[in-house]
């Protein structure tokens, strides 16, 4: 057992051998417009920590440190034109994120990316990223699932499927999901587990509802945890008993 409670040499224990983290881009921008150094760097090391586990690693993370297209939307902009804003948006937060691993940590890592940016990412290819995963590369998949309307929780199911990952980790500023909004509602139930579609017939705000209905269909376990507490990437990837795992019977 590690210092912060993540079970040493635990994949193929407890643990999973391939993984995809979703991460919020509010949380890359520490709250405000921007990339906080500072976040990135946590995150940076807190995967590097699992990768030196041996769990294979995706990425994906959103863009609303940047833009969110329903927003620009409600201000009068086209929403697809802003959908493809918070595209690029994906995009630097992915770059940030690999300079981080590989000059804090020496991780190779590649950036795929749903729409074609050439001279600064690969484009998503499925066999290509499993590929890049087997050899022990960490995977950031930025511009989301490419098309607009589509939100990056939706990517992150998708990618996860298409890749082959046994579980969706996705990291909130919450400790998992709560049968209320915990900030508003102090009595608000922790769940241990629940399932898809509990979580879509009580409109628990837990992710996209497209996400979860994707994930569901095909049985693509999620596992919502807090992302603020130091370590809890790793513990999530090693199947400690953190958070909310969402999961469908059968």
């Amino acid at each position: 057992m590690t210092d912060d409670g993540v079970p040493a040499g635990y994949v193929g224990e407890a643990g999973y051998r391939r993984v995809l983290l979703k991460l919020g881009g509010e949380m890359f921008g520490g709250g405000s417009v921007g990339v906080d150094p500072d976040v990135v760097g946590t995150v940076a090391r807190q995967l590097a920590e699992v990768v030196a586990n041996g769990v294979e690693v995706a990425v994906v993370i959103g863009g609303g440190n940047f833009f969110r297209g329903a927003e620009l939307q409600q201000r009068g902009m086209e929403r697809a034109r802003g959908d493809y804003m918070a595209m690029l948006g994906t995009t630097m937060n992915c770059l940030a994120l690999q300079d981080f691993l590989e000059r804090e940590h020496g991780i190779d890592t590649r950036v795929m990316t749903a729409i074609s940016m050439g001279q600064v990412a690969e484009p998503y290819i499925p066999r290509r990223a499993s590929r890049h995963l087997e050899k022990g590369r960490v995977v950031i998949f930025g511009a989301g699932t490419g098309m607009p309307y589509f939100s990056t929780d939706t990517a992150a199911a998708q990618r996860a499927l298409e890749i082959g990952a046994e579980v969706v980790l996705l990291a909130k500023g919450v400790d998992g999901v709560y049968s209320a909004d915990p900030k508003t509602t102090p009595g608000a139930e922790l769940f241990d587990s629940i399932t898809h579609r509990e979580v879509l017939e009580r409109g628990l705000k837990v992710a996209d509802a497209t996400a979860f209905s994707l994930c569901m269909d095909n049985h693509m376990r999620i596992l919502v945890f807090n992302l603020l507490v130091e370590g809890n990437i790793a513990r999530a990837a090693s199947g400690a008993k953190i958070g909310t795992l969402v999961s469908t019977p059968g």
